[in-house]
């Protein structure tokens, strides 16, 4: 059954009356890792009628990653529903590709339902996958495995550039995954990757309203150190070695996941435990950093302050969604 669409309204001011909000398309809930956009989008979605999760986070599309991932439980999904987690063992290759599939049909559900989509997005390639359709080339498995081989990332970063200077221009010469992946495009397709679609570097107008959580790099340090600490204590050593111990060793994608991968590490007793915690708290800075840089180039995000309390930020990020003053 079709829902009514919900009636936004501004809130009204002291001794006022409720105002028009401008038309709202889905809104898009973005930030770095530890930002808090779980808890704010779940307060989001309890003050709007209809409305539906979608979750753009690249490891919390597999099964049983799920401490580390800080995947909404599931109390939080039976609450609101929630669409693009669990799609996928962790043995098994999730592409941008299958989840651009997977995210146009859970919007298009939404819309049929009469639904709002809130999209929570930590992760900024899929994200514009979804939001701007983004050209995806093929796969070349044979080109990969070759370039798998290589260890040095940063000496297949300079083939890229002479493959591709663009592209090696648009990424970090550290960044195993997208450099490969980027290599495999140029050499199994004979066109270069950055030829592919409009590119990253252009931002056509969307439907799509997107709203930043900004924090100050420091609070956001140690709410990473906090969340480690959460998660170690809730049980993300012993999910790590169930997943080490299971039938199928983990796909090349989900063994890159940050703190899986140095567990996984200290697991199979190449690295003390002490180290591996101190090497994924350094990695998942850095990511954080990487993260907000790549959310940051885009000029249609808004941004408001982020914050401790989930139901003040979410009433910010309302605000800005639906043009209050």
């Amino acid at each position: 059954m079709t829902r009514p669409a919900a009636t936004i309204l501004c809130p009204a001011p002291a001794g006022g009356t409720a105002g028009p909000a401008r038309p709202a398309g889905p809104l898009v809930l973005l930030g770095p890792t530890a930002s808090g956009k779980t808890a704010v989008s779940l307060e989001v979605a309890r003050r709007l009628p209809g409305a539906e999760i979608v979750v753009v986070d690249s490891m919390q599309v597999y099964r049983g990653m799920d401490i580390g991932t800080a995947k909404p439980t599931s109390a939080e999904r039976a609450a609101v529903p929630h669409h693009l987690v669990d799609l996928v063992e962790p043995h098994e290759e999730f592409t941008v590709s299958d989840f651009q599939d997977a995210a146009r049909a859970a919007l298009v559900g939404i819309a049929a339902r009469g639904g709002i989509a809130v999209v929570v997005a930590g992760t900024g390639l899929y994200l514009r996958a979804l939001l701007d359709g983004l050209d995806l080339p093929g796969r070349y498995p044979g080109v990969r495995a070759g370039l798998d081989a290589e260890p040095d990332t940063v000496a297949l970063h300079r083939r890229l550039a002479a493959l591709d200077p663009l592209a090696a221009t648009r990424m970090e010469p550290t960044n195993r995954r997208r450099v490969v992946r980027a290599l495999e495009v140029c050499i199994g397709s004979g066109r270069r990757f950055s030829s592919f679609g409009p590119g990253l570097a252009t931002y056509p107008e969307v439907a799509f309203h997107q709203v930043g959580l900004s924090w100050d790099r420091a609070v956001l340090d140690r709410r990473i150190e906090a969340r480690y600490r959460h998660q170690l204590a809730a049980g993300f050593l012993e999910e790590v070695r169930a997943l080490h111990g299971g039938a199928e060793p983990l796909s090349r994608t989900a063994r890159q996941a940050l703190g899986y991968k140095e567990l996984l590490d200290h697991v199979a007793g190449d690295m003390p435990f002490d180290e591996a915690l101190d090497l994924a708290l350094r990695r998942t800075r850095r990511f954080a950093r990487r993260q907000e840089r790549w959310f940051r180039r885009d000029p249609r995000a808004h941004w408001v302050p982020g914050g401790d309390n989930p139901v003040e930020v979410a009433e910010r990020v309302l605000r800005d969604w639906r043009g209050c003053d």
